[in-house]
């Protein structure tokens, strides 16, 4: 069931003048509901602009952004409505912070839902808890917090007002491997037990084909396409006209197939390469 449906979708900064640009052209797609999608893009290609698109934060110059039927902007004086439904996690979303304590930051958005004190208590703990935030921290200034902690507290501020869709923009940026791998688990663990709609901006290839069930690729502010990891990372040399690549073990395993090695199409993880290698292995003997 379609949860998000794009029609006709643009955006013009600057119309009239001379620094006029078309940031999103003609862009039409469906999103399901509980579905993981990811977004990827050069620098400029319009994925941002489309992304705040989906809550309002920008409203089109053309088409139309639906959400369960219904167009949200058919009322302008409630749009503030829809970002309660499609929550947005900006990049480095630690700038979004800004009350005296991690619990009053994280409580911001429950509490203008008008939730009581006692569902808020527990909607900030839970959300907290989703993202790994130990309770001793919440008394604490969010500024007091190590840069990861930042993060996790303004994800879990935006789970907190329980979005229907929880688009995040570039959420992994300047992290380590290992805190890129500890915060995509934690989001999908939290998709897992939600079941809403996520649309991860990345430009990690690896981040997107390990969690994505479609990835959409723009281009000049155009929808190139929209299809499985598998389908979008075999057009390689469509990617890499518009600046992009396939993920780095998704190359080396097909580089490793061009010279013989009985490996299957479309690897896309460091797990599947692994499973790939120790089949060989075996049925070569050598294992």
């Amino acid at each position: 069931m379609s949860l998000i449906e794009v029609k006709n979708l643009g955006f013009t900064y600057g119309v009239g003048t001379p620094f006029e640009k078309k940031a999103v052209d003609n862009l039409s797609l469906s999103i399901n509901e509980g579905e993981v999608v990811g977004l990827i893009g050069h620098t400029g290609s319009g994925k941002s602009t489309f992304a705040q698109m989906l809550n309002g934060l920008i409203k089109p110059t053309e088409g139309q952004v639906l959400i369960d039927g219904t167009d949200i902007w058919a009322k302008p004086k409630e749009i503030r409505k829809i970002r309660f439904k499609v929550g947005m996690v900006f990049q480095y979303p630690e700038y979004q912070l800004f009350d005296e304590t991690v619990y009053k930051d994280i409580s911001f958005g429950p509490r203008n839902k008008g939730l009581s004190e006692n569902e808020i208590n527990k909607t900030v703990r839970k959300a907290a808890e989703f993202v790994s935030l130990d309770d001793s921290l919440l008394e604490k200034s969010p500024f007091d917090l190590s840069g990861g902690e930042k993060r996790r507290a303004a994800i879990a501020g935006v789970i907190a007002m329980d979005p229907d869709v929880l688009v995040l923009d570039e959420p992994t940026a300047g992290l380590d491997p290992k805190g890129r791998d500890v915060l995509l688990a934690q989001i999908m663990g939290y998709h897992r037990e939600r079941k809403n709609t996520i649309i991860l901006i990345s430009h990690s290839m690896e981040d997107v084909a390990r969690i994505a069930d479609r990835i959409m690729v723009m281009n000049r502010g155009r929808l190139e396409m929209i299809d499985t990891p598998k389908v979008v990372f075999s057009r390689v040399e469509r990617l890499r006209s518009m600046g992009l690549r396939v993920p780095q073990i998704t190359r080396i395993m097909t580089e490793l197939k061009q010279k013989g090695y009985e490996f299957s199409d479309g690897i896309l993880t460091v797990d599947q390469a692994f499973d790939e290698i120790v089949g060989l292995l075996k049925k070569e003997g050598k294992l």
